[in-house]
């Protein structure tokens, strides 16, 4: 039942009247009444008899369609057992919410979808560690069009193990592969070509993409590797009937690819033989809404389940993802040195022994003699030039002149910024602007800038620059592309536009806004945007330049200099066990009152081992306890978590609390 309880995550046995005896079929959408009312479900499972006595009849079948598939019910129990989570969340991220026009509209002729089956058949998850590579593939479907020509493995020749895993998709086996994306790669395409191979054997694929920029792209290479109608894009943006058609489209077995951000990771599909993400670091993959799965999570998991391949891949590489190669559990898939040699740009960051010889202001300048004078050569040869800025806006963060006291809102604390050059301080909180602004601690009214965001530096390029086109690239407005010639663009991570032929220079600005975050993950997170951006440049033979602008002596910079994002992961990997943070073991977040918090930890039976860390301050009156355990005993974990939730929802306890298996944010 879509019950939001703990306590009630579980099947519940239902008559089914003889007037509903076809439509009620495993699957499919019902009403139920439940204690007095009516509530929505699911019905998983048809059988002749039950070991209660006393039943009540089921009331409705919503639809006759039957969206939930059996692999997808079996999914969604194992990420709801793994994240301490209930069935009914995860099917409500996993289906989408009905749109009766888009399934009363005529269909293609295609084969019958296969009969669901019950979730409660799926056996113990495992890690992914624990299995062998998975069988070789069924034969193609029946009924569905003829699969495309196998893909020629020219795109992996770069790649001394591709063309192999090319191989064995069209093979019909289940390879697993952590790929590291050179320099200047058509990842899209690559992409296409892995999806082509696994549908030429037969079989269908899964994509998932942090982005629609990311999306737009996979989608175009894989109209011209399969050609029409053999894919269908999922987002949460396609707006309800357009994602319910392409959701509809996946599950009756009218094409046999799903692509898409994170909505895509449940998307039915039949003969599953890969799953693949892109850029599983970035951290619009995890999703906000219980049990907070992670996308890479999931398909593991469902490649587990399905014994599909696997494809992890971006330019930067995650503690995760290096967990798997360490493992045995997936084999790397990455270049030899010198072809990262001839396919990088010239990389060089500033503060180094010689540079700061030259330019004794290069170690606190925002913009370095160095990274000045390769925009310059760049625009000179008319090459665009791709900065980029952490912060968004004109100036996100002020203080005093005087004293340097951070600005602050009289009415919330929030911090005060300058939304342009000739506009008042507003409060980035509650949005109330002050005009009288009179620093607390000394009296004075002149504000200085502490961050600088893309707006003000564009302005500050546009003078340094003149006649040069400079345009900003951000959250409110996305370049799609960059014609050829000279000009600047300021983007912000992630926001980076593809430019054609390539940037002639790219400088990475404010380095200390990424690398100093209080967060597990600052410098995984700083090298991944700075390789997105690098890897828009051109190689050093044809001009392309990458200046950083911080210490050449820092990890993350020394693997960017050396385009080594695996030697990165493994340090990280190695660090993080011996500090016992994820992924090296489980940690588990409980979030609430204080009061809650110590209810919910006293009714769970935390496996043997559990270490219980805190409390931290969370928000407002919260506090947040972790728990961390061995991997091994990472299932027993999240049961004891769901359990005790369940027993708190029994007797309705006030105060909720939150759990997260894994979060992102330890923090």
């Amino acid at each position: 039942m879509d019950v939001p309880l703990a306590h009630l995550d579980r099947p519940f046995d239902y008559l089914v009247p003889a007037t509903l005896d076809e439509q009620a079929v495993p699957g499919v959408r019902v009403k139920v009444r439940f204690a007095g009312q009516l509530v929505d479900g699911w019905l998983l499972e048809r059988v002749a008899s039950s070991d209660h006595p006393r039943l009540a009849y089921l009331e409705k079948v919503v639809s006759p369609e039957p969206v939930l598939s059996p692999e997808v019910a079996r999914l969604a129990r194992a990420v709801a057992d793994r994240y301490a989570g209930s069935l009914a969340d995860v099917l409500r991220l996993a289906v989408p919410p009905r749109h009766a026009r888009v399934e009363k509209e005529a269909r293609p002729d295609g084969p019958p979808p296969a009969e669901p089956a019950t979730p409660e058949s799926v056996p113990a998850p495992h890690h992914p560690e624990e299995t062998g590579t998975g069988r070789p593939g069924p034969g193609p479907v029946p009924g569905q069009r003829p699969a495309p020509a196998e893909p020629g493995p020219d795109g992996w020749r770069d790649y001394p193990a591709g063309p192999a895993y090319l191989r064995a998709l069209a093979g019909g086996r289940a390879p697993r592969a952590v790929w590291s994306a050179l320099a200047g790669e058509d990842w899209a395409a690559r992409y296409a070509e892995a999806v082509a191979a696994t549908v030429a054997g037969g079989r269908g694929a899964v994509v998932v993409v942090a982005d629609n920029r990311d999306l737009d792209r996979l989608d175009a290479a894989l109209a011209a590797a399969l050609g029409p109608g053999r894919h269908v894009c999922l987002s949460a943006a396609l707006g309800p009937a357009r994602r319910y058609r392409a959701f509809l489209a996946a599950r009756r077995g009218d094409v046999p690819v799903v692509i898409g951000t994170r909505a895509a990771m449940f998307a039915p599909v039949e003969r599953l033989g890969l799953v693949a993400i892109w850029d599983d670091g970035d951290d619009l993959h995890a999703e906000p809404r219980a049990p907070y799965p992670h996308a890479r999570e999931v398909l593991l998991t469902r490649a587990q389940l399905a014994e599909a391949g696997v494809l992890v891949g971006g330019y930067a590489r995650t503690a995760e993802a290096q967990l798997l190669l360490e493992t045995g559990w997936a084999r790397e898939v990455v270049a030899d040195r010198a072809t990262v040699r001839t396919r990088t740009p010239a990389i060089a960051p500033v503060g180094d022994d010689p540079q700061l010889a030259r330019d004794p202001g290069a170690a606190t300048a925002r913009l370095p003699s160095l990274a000045w004078t390769a925009a310059r050569d760049a625009l000179r040869a008319d090459l665009p030039v791709l900065v980029q800025v952490p912060r968004r806006g004109y100036l996100p963060s002020v203080s005093c002149a005087q004293c340097r006291t951070p600005a602050r809102c009289a009415h919330c604390a929030g911090p005060l910024a300058l939304p342009s050059a000739t506009a008042p301080p507003a409060c980035r909180w509650c949005g109330r602007v002050a005009v009288a602004y009179a620093c607390p601690e000394c009296g004075g009214r002149r504000l200085r800038a502490a961050v600088t965001g893309a707006r003000r530096t564009a302005e500050e390029l546009g003078r340094a620059f003149p006649g040069v086109s400079v345009r900003t690239s951000g959250r409110d407005e996305v370049l799609d592309g960059v014609p050829g010639g000279a000009g600047l663009v300021i983007a912000t991570p992630g926001a980076e536009p593809v430019a054609e032929g390539g940037y002639g220079a790219v400088l990475l600005l404010d380095s200390w806004a990424l690398l100093t975050r209080a967060d597990l993950r600052a410098g995984e997170e700083a090298l991944r945007r700075w390789l997105a951006a690098a890897a828009l440049a051109r190689p050093a033979g044809a001009g392309g330049r990458v200046v950083v602008v911080a210490d050449g002596a820092l990890a993350p910079v020394q693997a960017l200099l050396r385009w080594d994002a695996g030697w990165f992961a493994a340090r990280e990997l190695a660090e993080r066990r011996e500090l016992g943070f994820p992924p090296a073991v489980r940690m588990a977040s409980v979030t609430g009152l204080p009061a809650a918090v110590a209810d919910l930890l006293d009714e769970a039976r935390l496996p043997d081992g559990a270490e219980v860390l805190g409390p931290v301050p969370a928000d407002g009156e919260r506090e947040r306890m972790l728990v961390r355990v061995p991997r091994a005993r990472a299932a027993a974990l999240a049961g004891a978590l769901h359990a005790a939730a369940g027993a708190r929802s029994a007797r309705k306890a006030a105060d909720p609390v939150r759990l997260q298996v894994d979060p992102l944010d330890l923090f």
